[in-house]
Formats: structure tokens, sequence, C-alpha cells
């Protein structure tokens, strides 16, 4: 996706994985996806993008549904805010403030054993498509 970076690794179990913040958003690149193999670098890293907007099941035209779900449906997993350099152009932290910050390290690309909370918060509203463990 065009403008897209890479800011965080996935660390931690398949049961509970979690973010790591890297210290700078790096440039989604061939070497740096190579450097997920054998993996997906959907399972390695975690990546942002400016919104889609209306090409994202997930927007209802004014705001992230996701981002909201994520706040509403998942619990605060840090009592404190995470450092993280794309804060400032966060769409998330924009619409959710503090509440979003707080749940968004155990948001990953590829959740393996998604819990039920994870599966709610996941899928766009009114989808009662299979969950395909990908946020």
């Amino acid at each position: 996706m065009k403008g897209a970076v890479a800011f965080g690794a996935v660390a931690g179990t398949v049961e509970e994985p979690f973010l790591v913040h890297f210290a700078a958003p790096q440039p989604v690149s061939d070497e740096l996806l190579a450097l997920a193999r054998p993996a997906e670098p959907t399972e390695v890293f975690r990546f942002a993008a400016p919104c889609a907007g209306h090409a994202c099941a997930h927007f209802d035209g004014q705001d992230c549904r996701l981002a909201a779900r994520v706040v509403q449906i998942l619990p605060a997993v840090t009592s404190s805010l995470p450092p993280c350099v794309l804060r400032p152009e966060c769409r998330w932290w924009q619409q959710e403030g503090k509440a979003a910050c707080l749940r968004c390290p155990q948001v990953v690309s590829e959740c393996v054993a998604p819990s039920e909370e994870m599966m709610r918060a996941a899928l766009p509203e009114g989808d009662s498509a299979s969950f395909d463990a990908s946020l």
C-alpha cells in the first residue's frame, strides 16, 4: 500500500502476541520484507498506512470503526502510552485518543489464536463471514 511503513515487530507467544515499537518507522522495501522469511511479513511486522477511507470495510464515512471496536471490546494491555513515533499522524489516536494506544500493543496483523473479543473487534459490523485471523 502506498505510504505504508513498518512501525513495530511482533513478539510474545502465539496465544498472546504483542507489539514492540521501533524507534523510527521503517519504509516498506524488498529488503525489509525479506527479513521476515520464511514467515510472512504480516506475521513479523506491524504496518501502518494512510487511511483508505471508503475503500476500507471499517470506514463508516467519518470514523474508523475498527479503532472504535478495539477500544470498546478489547481490554487495555498497558497503563501508560507506549512509545510510538506514529502517534501524531495516527488515525486511531486522533479518533480514540489514549484508549486506543493502551490497546494497540495487542493488535497484530496475523492473529493465529484470536480470542473471541479479538474476533469481534476485527470483523466489520454486520459481517457474518468466517474470521480469517487477520486484522
